[in-house]
């Protein structure tokens, strides 16, 4: 997975990207394809805008589903850690989705016999 980070208007913290690739490289758990992830970072300088002054946009891009996550927090990382809740519950949501719950059982199965 490729993960693509853009900064607008804002400066990271010293270790968001090492934070972001470690959350993000943990989703290959489910085994949904996802080629690349878009991390988007944009900072509102309007001082009203406190407390959700840092908006974090995930998007994944690929042959797989196509997900997005926002959220707004008091800085990066918070709205980072925001956003991957968001990611992580729609790829387990396709994962899921994509499991087989076929569930066979030892008396339904035919009796193959060796001779």
């Amino acid at each position: 997975m490729k993960i693509v980070i853009h900064a607008r208007h804002a400066e990271l913290a010293a270790d968001f990207r090492e934070i972001a690739e470690e959350k993000l490289l943990s989703m290959e758990r489910f085994s949904v394809t996802i080629e690349r992830v878009e991390v988007e970072i944009l900072h509102e300088q309007n001082p009203r805008q406190g407390k959700h002054s840092h908006r974090v946009i995930l998007t994944s891009h690929g042959s797989g589903p196509l997900m997005r996550a926002e959220a707004a927090e008091f800085n990066d990382v918070a709205a980072f850690d925001a956003a991957i809740k968001n990611f992580e519950l729609q790829i387990r949501k396709h994962h899921e989705r994509s499991k087989s719950h076929d569930r066979k059982t030892l008396r339904n199965m035919p009796i193959v016999v060796n001779e």
